[in-house]
């Protein structure tokens, strides 16, 4: 680590004033609890974060769990309150006359409520009139049932904004490629490792991630366009609109009787992601500095302070600007350059080995890789503009990974020539060089067990180097995966409390990929479809081995099911059978339900433990 140190910036020791300024209160137990007493939160779960970084932590990655280990309730301004640390994002309040402006509440409810109590205790005591979802991600609006009733919603005591198409974002986010996202989140968040200096050190963008109760109100006001404002109580919001950033649909907001400038997630004390390690669409890296240099034309000059949904506010026109500025540099240096880069030949690989931010962003803390970095980030834009396909006539139709790693194996010399080339390179410290050995002796036999121990310690040299806290949970979770196996508490499915706000034809879309084309053969068969809550009608029918579902339309002759969608969801998905549903009276089957009952076994429903490290 002592090369790592060398490259570090100068410390100043802002941030750390900066995350700790205006401090009110904390909460008063070490962990906050679920109702079934299971931990939310653990707030002493960094207290191991102290002194020097260990070997085993990159120090860039200590020094920012170090500034992040500032906990609760924070006074910004006269008016504006943030409570941090209470899970991986920030909430923050506005006060108006007569009660809060929530901005993104947190991922679940216990840990939203817990943020509300601390406020009204040191604060005020009043309602919520309004909650702000910056954007679409579960760790800013989920947790918005521990702070507001639905039914205050319904009766227009509390207003929910959001940006344009935000619960259809929300939605495909976790529909269609759920289950390998969240196989991935695993890794990526390192979910089963444990806290302390040789495993879960955090994750660049916060410490950890709460657990407890999710759910979901929609928005009851939608946001258009840049310019657009909304009053609430005599607190004047302006939006600024953000689409394609980080995240598909977002936006900042400026606050002008506070002067205060909220970036959501578009600027934050790390370098981002411009494609997320767990898997998402690949986002607009040149749309996302443009963003950064507009909110700077419009607010930049008057902005006295800004904060986000992750991390610590900036105080002071001059740090305000400088931040935003560096943030949009770092976004537009790695666009720019992986494009001229991607013009010149290279390959992704290529671009991503040779790619630096220039000395004044690398001196700066808040654009370090902690999260993102130059390397996945850079790759990301060659992917955006020319897709998987590296130009490489070798790469066209390389042979799967099973095949390739016994084909390398021998022609290593086998098995023993191999392990003593992993062995060497490891000796040498050159982990990258003996993981990738490794990796072919676990999937050519992945009961290998020279290998897998090689590869494990590898992976897990890699993950104590990485100034990345998600690269490190990756490697991390994949050394422990090989030594321990899979670990349990799985949860198949998605995001049930998203339920109700997704449309049957997205459950029917996702349906269709769970086909599989061997137990389908020549079948062809077609039946009706009716949501008898929202009226829906689709008509399905399989043939080639597809399974296409029309809205709004009806087959003549064909059997129709008629019930509420939860309960057509759990016969199509096979978690209840259609003959007991019908007898209870909870579905109508008009017709021969045969059609319906042939189609279900030729469904395969995906397992969230799927393998990752070996075949």
């Amino acid at each position: 680590m002592a090369e790592a140190a060398k490259s570090l910036p100068a410390e100043n020791g802002v941030d750390f004033e900066f995350s700790r300024r205006g401090f009110i209160a904390t909460w008063p137990e070490q962990i906050i609890r679920q109702a079934n007493g299971k931990p939310s939160f653990d707030l002493s779960g960094n207290d191991f974060i102290e002194g020097p970084a260990p070997d085993t932590v990159n120090p860039a990655l200590w020094r920012q769990n170090r500034v992040l280990r500032a906990e609760g309730l924070f006074r910004l301004a006269p008016g504006l309150y943030q409570v941090r640390n209470f899970d991986n994002s920030n909430v923050t309040f506005i006060e108006t006359p007569k009660g809060w402006i929530v901005i993104d509440p947190l991922t679940v409810e216990e840990v939203a409520k817990a943020a509300f109590d601390l406020l009204k205790k040191h604060v005020a005591d009043k309602p919520v009139l309004a909650v702000i979802y910056t954007h679409g991600h579960t760790d800013h609006f989920a947790g918005a049932t521990g702070i507001i009733d639905p039914r205050d919603v319904a009766a227009g005591r509390v207003q929910v904004i959001a940006p344009k198409g935000f619960v259809e974002e929300v939605v495909s986010e976790w529909m269609l490629a759920g289950t390998a996202m969240g196989r991935r989140a695993f890794y990526q968040f390192g979910y089963f490792l444990p806290r302390g200096p040789q495993g879960h050190a955090g994750m660049g963008m916060g410490t950890a991630i709460a657990a407890g109760k999710q759910g979901f109100i929609p928005p009851t006001v939608e946001i258009e366009r840049t310019g657009q404002t909304v009053t609430v109580d005599g607190v004047e919001l302006v939006f600024q609109m953000t689409p394609g950033a980080e995240a598909p649909t977002e936006f900042n907001l400026w606050i002008p009787s506070l002067k205060a400038l909220c970036l959501a997630e578009t600027a934050t004390s790390t370098l981002h992601n411009v494609q997320t390690l767990r898997g998402a669409k690949v986002r607009d890296a040149k749309a996302w500095a443009d963003y950064l240099t507009e909110a700077l034309r419009l607010w930049g000059s008057q902005a006295e302070l800004s904060f986000g949904s992750h991390h610590w506010p900036r105080f002071g026109t001059a740090a305000v600007v400088q931040h935003v500025a560096h943030q949009r540099d770092a976004y537009k240096f790695i666009h720019d350059q992986a494009v001229r880069r991607m013009n010149l030949g290279q390959t992704p690989t290529e671009i991503a080995e040779g790619l630096k931010l220039p000395k004044a962003l690398r001196n700066d803390w808040s654009v370090r890789e902690y999260y993102g970095t130059v390397s996945h980030n850079a790759k990301a834009v060659y992917d955006r503009y020319m897709g998987w396909y590296d130009g490489v006539p070798a790469n066209l139709n390389p042979l799967p990974p099973v095949e390739k790693a016994k084909r390398m194996v021998s022609a290593i010399g086998g098995v023993a020539a191999l392990h003593k080339q992993a062995e060497a390179a490891f000796a040498a410290g050159d982990y990258r060089w003996s993981a990738e050995l490794a990796n072919y002796g676990v999937f050519a036999d992945p009961q290998d067990r020279a290998a897998r121990t090689l590869l494990a310690d590898s992976y897990e040299q890699l993950g104590y180097q990485a100034e990345s806290g998600i690269w490190r949970n990756i490697y991390l979770t994949g050394a422990r995966e090989l030594r321990q196996g899979r670990p349990d508490g799985f949860t198949e499915g998605g995001s049930s409390y998203l339920m109700m706000a997704t449309p049957l034809g997205s459950f029917l879309d996702l349906l269709a990929t769970t086909l599989v084309p061997e137990r389908a053969g020549e079948t062809r068969l077609g039946f009706n479809l009716v949501d008898s809550i929202s009226g829906d009608r689709f008509a399905v029918t399989l043939g080639n081995s597809v399974l296409v579902s029309e809205k709004g339309q009806s087959l003549p002759g064909a059997p129709t099911l008629t019930g509420p969608k939860p309960v057509l969801l759990g016969i199509l998905f096979r978690q209840v059978p259609l003959d007991r549903m019908a007898a209870a009276g909870q579905v109508t089957v008009v017709g021969d339900p045969a059609p319906i009952q042939e189609l279900l076994p030729m469904l395969e429903q995906p397992r969230l433990d799927f393998n990752i490290i070996e075949p």
